[in-house]
């Protein structure tokens, strides 16, 4: 048995750490908040009354990935928020929450705003799918 490495010291490759670990500190006593996924298409008429797209309810149909998060006694500027392709990580003083998305997004087009009247962060990410006969 031989491992093929370009360094012989390197213990293990790149491509076996999972993106987003780096953010993975479970001696991190903040505790985590609650938060929900919801996805969201666009559809027109021709989708709602004639059904003349392939479109349908499921997830693998929808272009948006909506994260609410509840932020309670939580101000705007208290929150950090890292988004990359598959992993969004949000730090407040009193919460953390490192989040392995579903599907992989768009991290550099996202909307993130504060509902401060729900103490409640919302945050749109595009999902980034390949075209198939449903996405096209």
């Amino acid at each position: 048995f031989q491992v093929k490495s370009e360094n012989r010291k390197t213990i293990w490759n790149t491509e076996e750490v999972p993106e987003g670990s780096e953010f993975d500190d479970t001696w991190d006593p903040r505790e985590q908040p609650e938060y929900q996924i919801l996805f969201k298409q666009s559809v027109g008429t021709e989708d709602v009354f004639f059904g003349m797209s392939r479109k349908d309810p499921s997830t693998a149909c929808c272009e948006d990935m909506v994260i609410k998060i509840k932020l309670p006694e939580t101000k705007y500027s208290d929150i950090t928020l890292d988004i990359q392709d598959k992993v969004l990580d949000l730090r407040t003083p009193k919460k953390k929450l490192l989040l392995h998305l579903p599907y992989r997004v768009d991290s550099k087009n996202g909307k993130a705003r504060f509902l401060s009247e729900e103490e409640t962060l919302e945050v749109t990410l595009r999902v980034s799918r390949k075209f198939d006969f449903i996405n096209f």
